[in-house]
């Protein structure tokens, strides 16, 4: 199967690294420009854009400031003229158990709700109503998690919720906007193989990600990017709404 992306612009935020670099390597790779959003990668994010081609450019945000989101969209569309796809896949998990103390167990809420939803929902809105202004199709993927809905373990709480609300969002724009030509889909990995999977398994070992795998090997990045590829590229638009699992057959519903 061809994808031919050429002459559309990616947003893509989290791309420094992880399955942000193979979603942007990927969407690259099929003709896209993209917009490599980091935090702090500045230099992993620059070399990325320079090897994409396709005049891509790296973007710097800090998206657990409640200001970075609508900055960052904004500033690419100025530098490169308009957004045709957005994909939310920056995320964070910061893990808060039930008896942490209060004010460090609400300030990992808002972290989690802030990054994970609250900023993803703002660059959601911004996209919509640059795609309405131009009269113009668009699509929105955003990266959500099993977690979503089976829950996770106490201690990502907050994670999970704020999984759960991108989801809906996802749902909600699917259907307010179709008649207008902007679709949105909903992927939810399980762990995959990224520095935040890794962490978690040191904390509790490797047993924890790949017990209840359904596969022989842990998701990788690499797994996502074509599933992302092929949404982006207009051939499943009448998927929009729906959500797509990509756990390695840990969860389904």
């Amino acid at each position: 199967m061809y994808i031919n992306l050429s002459g559309l612009n990616i947003l893509v935020t989290g791309a420094s690294k992880g399955i942000g670099k193979a979603i942007a390597t990927k969407l690259a790779e099929a003709g896209a420009t993209i917009a490599v959003h980091y935090n702090k990668s500045m230099r992993e994010a620059e070399n990325l854009a320079q090897v994409l081609g396709n005049e891509s450019r790296a973007f710097q945000a800090d998206l657990s400031q409640p200001d970075e989101a609508a900055n960052l969209f904004d500033r690419v569309i100025l530098e490169m003229g308009s957004i045709e796809i957005l994909i939310n896949n920056a995320g964070v998990a910061v893990p808060a158990n039930i008896d942490t103390k209060e004010d460090d167990w609400i300030d990992a809420w808002n972290t989690n709700m802030q990054v994970n939803l609250h900023s993803a929902g703002i660059l959601c809105k911004k996209a919509i109503e640059h795609f309405l202004k131009r009269n113009a199709a668009g699509r929105i993927i955003n990266i959500t998690s099993r977690a979503a809905f089976r829950g996770d373990t106490a201690e990502y709480m907050a994670y999970a919720a704020s999984k759960a609300g991108l989801v809906s969002l996802t749902q909600t724009i699917a259907r307010a906007y179709g008649k207008q030509g902007i679709k949105a889909f909903n992927l939810a990995p399980g762990f995959v193989r990224t520095d935040m999977a890794k962490s978690i398994m040191e904390k509790y070992g490797a047993e924890h990600a790949t017990g209840d795998l359904s596969l022989e090997r842990l998701t990788e990045p690499k797994d996502i990017a074509p599933v992302v590829t092929f949404l982006a590229s207009g051939m499943a638009d009448h998927a929009t709404g729906s959500t797509i699992d990509l756990n390695a057959g840990s969860y389904m519903h």
